[in-house]
């Protein structure tokens, strides 16, 4: 039957896309209606499609179905976090600890960094290096008050975090015209 003026076929509906509403992903079209993820149906766009072969994900759908598997992953990109207080990796789930380790210290675990907040092995997922040193994303905050530090709020002293805040009432200048309010008669 001949295709009178018509696009290519849907990957998903099987109708033809008019040029207008053509979306394209890997070789194939779309209508803007039917670009959508096939496990949790929500909207795509070039920056959240993920395909697999002849089916297309959102990053997250993708990352559950087809990422890595095994302890602390399965939850999508950027999901990972640290562990619980208390809760101990099972060793069947864990990586073998490298032959040419530099720390004085190997875990059990597999890894060698050690958080020095909670004393906790640090994984590569749940790592950032502050003070010259690895921190869990949920410990990397202030010694202080406990606000939650990123590149560009956190200062460090003798090894130890802290906000720009906290740093500059307790380690900043002092005196006379140094921050501190002063009357002049």
């Amino acid at each position: 039957m001949p295709n009178w003026g018509g696009g290519t076929k849907c990957g998903a509906c099987e109708q033809t896309v008019y040029h207008a509403e053509e979306i394209q992903c890997n070789g194939r079209s779309f209508h803007k209606t039917c670009f959508i993820c096939m496990t949790c149906r929500k909207g795509l766009d070039s920056t959240t499609v993920a395909a697999h072969e002849s089916e297309i994900y959102c990053k997250s759908c993708y990352g559950k179905k087809y990422g890595p598997k095994g302890y602390g992953y399965g939850q999508g990109a950027g999901a990972l976090s640290s562990d619980p207080v208390g809760h101990t990796v099972p060793h069947e789930y864990v990586s073998k600890p490298r032959a040419a380790s530099t720390s004085s210290n190997p875990s059990k675990f597999g890894s060698t960094d050690r958080c020095p907040r909670c004393s906790k092995a640090v994984y590569a997922a749940e790592k950032v290096m502050g003070a010259g040193k690895p921190w869990h994303k949920t410990c990397f905050r202030c010694a202080f008050c406990g606000k939650s530090l990123d590149s560009k709020t956190v200062t460090d002293k003798d090894g130890e975090l802290y906000c720009k805040v906290c740093y500059a009432k307790n380690f900043g200048p002092k005196g006379f015209g140094l921050g501190n309010a002063a009357m002049l008669d």
